[in-house]
């Protein structure tokens, strides 16, 4: 491999001393003489393992902390909790409580509840404020 050009990794030679020039050109003809057929394998592995992992499901802690930054990056507001969450046939059903007014005394801020749905990969698809409450206030059931 001549200097400046592109080895299977993509990195470009940088030029050196000519010894080490050497030493390296040999070590990089005996590895790729031996591994060419194994690299080609791992890429098509890779490239398989990927298209299956596209459609899979994130797991319901990954979908929690999902759900809390993608509603914190669109209301400009940090999540208090997350209080629930339920897969669904497309991905994840997640209830999200926010801060939405702070107030002296804390237990007469105002809180909200957000419906968060994500996508099987986690992804925010659509959110809705379902409830507004007190954070004093307990629910009566």
């Amino acid at each position: 491999m001549a200097t400046g050009e592109e080895d299977e990794t993509e990195r470009v030679r940088r030029p050196s001393s000519k010894k080490t020039a050497k030493k390296t050109a040999k070590k990089t003809v005996k590895k790729t003489a031996k591994s060419a057929g194994s690299v080609r394998a791992d890429r098509e592995s890779e490239s398989d393992s990927e298209a299956p992992r596209a459609s899979r499901r994130v797991s319901a802690p990954r979908a929690m902390r999902y759900a809390a930054e993608q509603l914190k990056e669109l209301l400009g507001r940090a999540p208090e909790s997350v209080s629930s969450v339920q897969p669904t046939e497309d991905g994840w059903q997640a209830d999200v409580e926010v801060l939405e007014l702070e107030r002296v005394p804390g237990t007469t801020s105002v809180m909200a509840t957000y419906r968060v749905m994500l996508d099987k990969e986690g992804e925010l698809v659509a959110y809705e404020r379902t409830r507004r409450y007190t954070r004093g206030q307990i629910d009566r059931r």
